[in-house]
């Protein structure tokens, strides 16, 4: 696992832009991290990186939003209300996480056992100061 310090939100962007830049279809990015740690904003950056033109939010009551104006499509994933794991069935998950786009998974350790066993894993951490996150990336 390798340890990415992350100072302010500048860093963020050069990071979600740097990852956008590898994201292929089948890709899954899973987001483990207390609330308000950014999550959110680094999907907004991968988002960017990727050339999506809408607006990028949380899709917290949705459970997932589709980007598909970038040059593969993005599914953003927010599971922080998933309470079962069947929930995700109803969804069609699958269809998401094995399909033509790139999956970001906020919440992401709320549905481990049903992230692929490639899944690119982030958890996100405090650092020292306000604006200072710690990544660590199993990729």
């Amino acid at each position: 696992m390798r340890e990415i310090r992350i100072k302010n939100e500048k860093d963020t962007e050069r990071f979600g832009l740097e990852l956008a830049d590898k994201l292929k279809p089948g890709d899954v990015l899973a987001l483990i991290g207390d609330l308000g740690t950014g999550k959110t904003t680094l999907t907004k950056y991968i988002a960017k990186g990727l050339g999506v033109t809408e607006t990028v939010t949380s899709p917290t009551f949705t459970i997932v939003q589709e980007y598909r104006s970038g040059r593969i499509p993005l599914f953003h994933f927010d599971v922080y209300r998933i309470l079962d794991p069947d929930e995700m069935f109803e969804i069609g998950y699958e269809d998401y996480f094995f399909g033509p786009g790139a999956c970001v998974v906020e919440w992401a350790d709320q549905i481990e056992e049903l992230l692929p066993e490639d899944a690119m894993i982030i958890r996100i951490e405090r650092g020292e100061t306000e604006t200072e996150r710690i990544y660590k990336c199993t990729f």
